[in-house]
């Protein structure tokens, strides 16, 4: 089992916080002598403290500064697919 207390703030990270949940790409943004603040993205950001000894199921990686451009161009363009205006008739 790891804890968010093995992340290394301004890195990118895809984790599984428990055996059942789903795989997230996390953010570390800020780290305290308690506490990380995490940027997690799914379909919209969610920033939110974590404890350090707060546990994590699996890091599968650190992602690297290429892939995150990549991902960042898809990320961007599926946002802006949500806020979208019908013209009016």
């Amino acid at each position: 089992m790891y804890s968010y207390a093995l992340l290394e703030k301004n890195c990118y990270y895809l984790i599984q916080e428990t055996e059942e949940s789903p795989i997230h790409l996390i953010k570390v943004n800020l780290e305290t002598e308690q506490c990380m603040y995490v940027s997690k993205y799914t379909d919209e950001q969610l920033n939110e403290w974590k404890k350090k000894g707060d546990p994590i199921f699996d890091i599968l990686e650190l992602v690297g500064d290429d892939k995150i451009k990549d991902w960042e161009s898809i990320y961007n363009d599926n946002q802006g697919s949500y806020n979208y205006e019908e013209d009016e008739d």
